[in-house]
């Protein structure tokens, strides 16, 4: 039989590099782009091990030209639509561009399938931020989206955008909708990685103290090698469905600092600081996930506990 070809849209970021190795292991001819692949960074890839394996290609998803020229020249069995801005901070500075790389980049992977009427099937990276502060409540694929942020509104976008495209042509396309999840590969812009690299510093002496925005805010952390696998899985299925990928269990930032400062033995009250220029102009203070639909349906359930995922991070553990 001839191996299955997966397109990674956003191969190398987080969730590209781990999807690509994750793919590879399973026998797929694997081609991931970036919007400049002689210039992309593929470090993570590399960490891996997996950069020899797999094509890297040039994809500009806000250029409709682009994304046709690509999908028709490769005709893949699967595509995995990871691209577009992934900073909810970044969002607020730059709300147009999270808009078009966003949303602009699905509609442009969902309307070159539709005109090339291609059989592929299609995951889209969906958001929990989608969903707001949920009145309080775990959030599940049921529940209303109110978006707080340019990012929620992009993500919130384009998972209607797929709903609309599978329902009214046929399309076979998805959206996993992904609560926080982590890894040593997480670009330093995100806050835990610049606590975890915060932490590390200030234990070597090389910092005196850490700075940071609002520490009153709970989300649902998860571990990234299990979330790719939920991605794959639900491109396996009979029918196209969309699913919350969570751990289902909801922790503090202020947790988050004080289990990674435990790590370095040291105390955090001793070297955290925080910085009003650091908030949000508008932010989520309670987030949390109820993922019951993907565990009965599919069998998926995340393992890996928010301790242990702050050790992983810490300790340079990629798996």
């Amino acid at each position: 039989m001839t191996r299955p070809t997966a397109l990674i849209i956003g191969a190398t970021g987080q969730d590209g590099a781990y999807l690509t190795q994750l793919l590879l292991t399973k026998g797929y001819r694997v081609v991931g782009t970036s919007r400049d692949a002689q210039a992309c960074d593929q470090s993570r890839l590399r960490r891996l091990q997996v950069d020899a394996d797999v094509e890297i290609i040039s994809l500009a998803p806000n250029d409709f030209r682009s994304v046709l020229k690509v999908v028709s020249s490769i005709a893949p069995n699967e595509i995995y639509n990871l691209a577009g801005q992934t900073s909810v901070g970044l969002s607020f500075e730059q709300p147009v561009e999270c808009m078009e790389s966003i949303a602009g980049g699905c509609l442009n992977v969902l309307e070159v399938i539709r005109f090339l009427n291609l059989p592929t099937r299609l995951f889209n990276a969906g958001s929990s931020e989608c969903f707001g502060e949920a009145a309080g409540k775990p959030a599940d694929e049921s529940t209303a989206m109110q978006p707080r942020s340019p990012y929620g509104v992009a993500k919130a976008t384009a998972y209607w955008q797929i709903a609309n495209y599978r329902i009214a042509y046929g399309l076979w396309a998805c959206t996993g909708i992904l609560a926080n999840h982590e890894s040593p590969l997480r670009q330093s812009r995100f806050v835990t990685q610049k606590i975890i690299r915060g932490v590390q510093l200030i234990k070597e002496g090389k910092l005196d103290r850490l700075e940071l925005g609002n520490l009153e805010i709970w989300r649902d952390w998860g571990w990234a090698p299990e979330y790719v696998r939920a991605m794959n899985m639900m491109l396996q299925t009979n029918k196209p469905q969309d699913y919350l990928i969570s751990s289902g269990e909801t922790s503090s930032l202020k947790e988050f600092v004080q289990v990674a400062f435990e790590m370095a033995g040291l105390k955090a009250e001793d070297h955290v600081h925080t910085q009003g220029s650091l908030m949000r102009p508008s932010d989520l203070r309670y987030s949390a996930m109820n993922p019951a639909r993907i565990y009965k349906e599919l069998g998926w359930r995340s393992k890996t506990k928010l301790r242990e995922i702050i050790g992983k991070m810490y300790n340079d553990i990629l798996f």
